[in-house]
């Protein structure tokens, strides 16, 4: 990390965290933030629900809400990026405060609610996204919807043209009830209606299944079997945890979802039997926690066939992103594996 990356971060850390976020918006906006530019190699190139990665790191939804800086983040040295999570309507979201910094803890908690600009303003941003970069959109439902199953497939319908994949978010903790679209039923029925407003699209793409780390292992059970009979092009594994095990922060007890290191272990047990539950049949994305080439590459051991991360460059900054793809490449050589698909699952048992 720089000294200039080191003294932003400082300056960040001093304001109210929902602020932060937004001067972090601007400076990529404004061309404070030094890209790294694409970063691959043979041995990261991979493959994942039939799209070409550079490499296997993305970008978790809930930075870029309302798709403000698709070119600026494109140049960050992610494979891949994804946005919103995008509504029919705008909505403001949850009151403030609604974003909280754990520092102790390298975590944060967020209850912000689904607050976006709506998928009107975010389509029309996504229509000139940069063209060499693999862009997709996370679905939401609006919190007043009387049909929010319907709000998935809207979103999807009107955004899908300028999208690479979409994902499906039933896990936010944020949104009341919204997690209880993930019981069998109602996630099959769901599903169903998202696959047709897919297959209407001039140009199908994939589409996502994103989790909450909060499920039982029937419950899991339940949602693989689900995925897999809706033809789920892939399971991103796992959202925010409502969990507040082990931490030490003064703001432990806020209310929302816990992002950051303390989600390793748990979000990355629930990918492991995912892993086991499908058998490599529906690819699986790593989220929750990764903070350095070793967590993205304990995830990918332990099923995942590409991760993305978020609340870690709060702490770190974008430097961390080619400072984990590089990390990667080197553990990946050390293992004597060519490639990344090589590496999935290996370790997954450890984690069981």
């Amino acid at each position: 990390m720089s000294l200039v990356e080191k003294a932003g971060l400082a300056i960040l850390h001093r304001v109210d965290p929902e602020v932060a976020h937004g001067l972090s918006i601007k400076a990529l906006k404004a061309g404070l933030v030094p890209g790294s530019g694409a970063l691959t190699s043979p041995r990261l190139r991979t493959r994942i629900a039939g799209l070409e990665l550079p490499n296997p790191v993305g970008l978790a939804a809930g930075y870029d809400k309302n798709a403000e800086v698709l070119a600026p983040l494109s140049r960050c040295g992610f494979g891949f990026v994804e946005v919103g999570a995008a509504t029919p309507r705008p909505q403001p979201g949850n009151p403030k405060p609604r974003l909280f910094r754990l520092t102790g803890d390298r975590a944060a908690i967020n209850r912000f609610g689904f607050n976006n600009q709506g998928m009107e303003a975010i389509a029309a941003r996504l229509a000139r996204r940069p063209e060499d970069a693999v862009i997709g959109l996370n679905l939401g439902a609006n919190k007043d919807s009387d049909d929010r199953a319907g709000d998935f497939a809207r979103v999807l319908t009107h955004c899908g043209a300028h999208l690479d994949f979409a994902t499906v978010n039933v896990s936010s903790p944020n949104t009341e009830k919204l997690r209880d679209l993930q019981g069998k039923a109602a996630l099959s029925a769901l599903l169903a209606g998202v696959m047709v407003a897919r297959d209407a699209l001039a140009r199908p793409i994939p589409v996502f299944l994103k989790i909450a780390p909060d499920l039982s292992e029937a419950e899991l059970a339940d949602i693989a079997e689900v995925a897999r009979d809706t033809g789920v092009d892939a399971i991103i594994a796992t959202n925010t945890t409502l969990s507040r095990d082990g931490l030490s922060s003064p703001q432990r007890d806020e209310a929302g979802g816990l992002s950051g290191v303390p989600l390793f272990e748990k979000s990355t047990r629930v990918l492991a039997r995912l892993s086991a539950l499908t058998q490599g049949a529906i690819p699986l994305i790593g989220v929750g926690g990764i903070a350095s080439p070793e967590d993205a590459y304990a995830k990918i051991r332990a099923g995942a066939g590409a991760v993305q991360l978020y609340t870690a460059l709060v702490y770190q900054g974008m430097s961390l992103v080619p400072r984990i793809v590089t990390g990667l490449e080197a553990l990946l050589a050390r293992d004597g594996f060519s490639n990344v698909a090589e590496a999935v699952g290996t370790n997954r048992e450890d984690w069981l």
